[in-house]
């Protein structure tokens, strides 16, 4: 039987410029070398079976995807372009994703990283904003854009979720934002928020003279999505946000086209994605989702916070930032090159767990770039949410003074008070 899987592997072979290539790290199960492990895992994901056949067409040669570098445990696969349906993000998962996972030749698989040649993006819109984008909506040149959930992130009424956006907009922050379990409950229905909120936004707007939205979460079944992106659209609204694990690439490649027709932009919520990429040796990486989610056309997506309280290296969120910033990524042991051509940047977004007294570490580690949610860490101030607002807008400030935040809380009460409470803690 290994015999049909080692055609799958050539350590001659060179990738055309067509050729779409993934990296993977590869653990065999005991009994497999690396070579019969990576045969398998090109033969699972493209043309392959587990025993030789009796006859195969000459065209199958042609579209079989080819094991042609192998490093201690890293291996790269090209898949010719022919096997892929132009622009189908979840045909592209079905093989590059699919049943290689489940293979008893494998103890464990990592797909961290694929190169998405011309002539396959090409037929993917990418976001339709991006990053420039969102802060040409927002008038926001140079500094983070800013945002919060009500916390906790369910139980609020709708009434009670309006009030406490307005007073993080009155704060200074730009955006509101839904948690990720929050679409329309018994107690907080999605249109009386939105229409709450909207009354809100105006009188935000006419008080502080600068813009205020919100992101609002249409998570759901897909005919849903599309009535709720149609509500934002006819309330005001700028941008639709999407848990784009839990909904999927077909739904969010839909709602891409939908929500370009009503001139939102997406925010792409990540819930979910730790069951397949927080194990190191298997699953997916965050990198990988990342890329895929640019490639479809959000605007902006979760990357973790580093010194929040989520998982996440310095290393790998700087690094998936960088790519999502990037018109070309440069390779390294766990990424491959990539140029994207006419796809927009688009920008990471740092959440959980954040307070005041972080913020000068993550924008070290992100730049100005990005979108930075603080929820808890402005809904917990010892003055409430307004104030709350204001020492993270003070702390941002700070930072891009080259201040230290104990100089600059001596003259900002709302930042002092935030340090008193939380300090410069991280958590561990």
């Amino acid at each position: 039987m290994s015999d049909w899987y080692l055609d799958f592997v050539d350590l001659n072979y060179r990738p055309s410029k067509d050729d779409l290539v993934c990296l993977f790290r590869v653990e065999p199960a005991k009994g497999f070398s690396m070579k019969e492990a990576a045969g398998r895992v090109a033969s699972e994901s493209s043309a392959g079976t587990w025993t030789t056949l009796y006859k195969l067409p000459k065209r199958v040669k042609k579209i079989m995807a080819i094991a042609f570098d192998i490093k201690g445990n890293y291996v790269k696969v090209a898949y010719p372009l022919e096997l892929w349906d132009k622009g189908n993000a979840p045909q592209l998962l079905s093989g590059i994703a699919g049943n290689i996972f489940g293979m008893k030749a494998l103890n464990n698989l990592r797909l961290l990283e694929v190169s998405l040649p011309k002539t396959y993006l090409k037929n993917f819109k990418g976001p339709r904003y991006g990053l420039k984008g969102v802060r040409s909506i927002l008038k926001v040149k140079k500094r983070p854009l800013t945002g919060a959930v009500p916390k906790p992130k369910i139980g609020y009424s709708a009434e009670e979720h309006a009030k406490i956006v307005f007073e993080t907009w009155m704060g200074g922050f730009d955006l509101g934002k839904d948690d990720e379990n929050l679409v329309s409950t018994s107690f907080n229905k999605f249109e009386n928020r939105v229409r709450l909120m909207s009354k809100l936004r105006d009188k935000a707007e006419k008080l502080t003279g600068a813009r205020k939205s919100a992101l609002l979460n249409i998570t759901g079944e897909t005919g849903e999505m599309i009535k709720k992106a149609k509500m934002l659209h006819d309330y005001g609204w700028e941008f639709a946000m999407i848990d784009i694990v839990t909904t999927g690439t077909a739904a969010v490649q839909t709602l891409r086209d939908v929500c370009g027709d009503y001139g939102l932009a997406i925010h792409a919520h990540r819930a979910m994605h730790a069951t397949f990429d927080r194990n190191p040796r298997h699953g997916l990486s965050m990198y990988f989702l990342g890329k895929i989610m640019r490639m479809i056309g959000v605007d902006q997506i979760h990357v973790g916070a580093v010194v929040g309280k989520l998982v996440g290296t310095k290393e790998e969120v700087s690094g998936i930032s960088n790519m999502l910033r990037s018109m070309h990524s440069k390779p390294t042991k766990e990424t491959l090159e990539q140029k994207w051509f006419k796809i927009k940047p688009m920008l990471p977004v740092s959440s959980g767990g954040i307070h005041p007294g972080l913020i000068p570490e993550i924008m070290n580690i992100l730049g100005n770039d990005f979108v930075l949610l603080v929820s808890g860490g402005i809904h917990g101030h010892p003055n409430g949410t307004r104030e709350g607002a204001k020492a993270a807008m003070q702390a941002i400030e700070a930072t891009m003074e080259g201040v230290s935040l104990s100089e600059y809380s001596r003259s900002h009460k709302a930042l002092k008070a935030a340090l008193g409470k939380w300090g410069y803690s991280t958590f561990k």
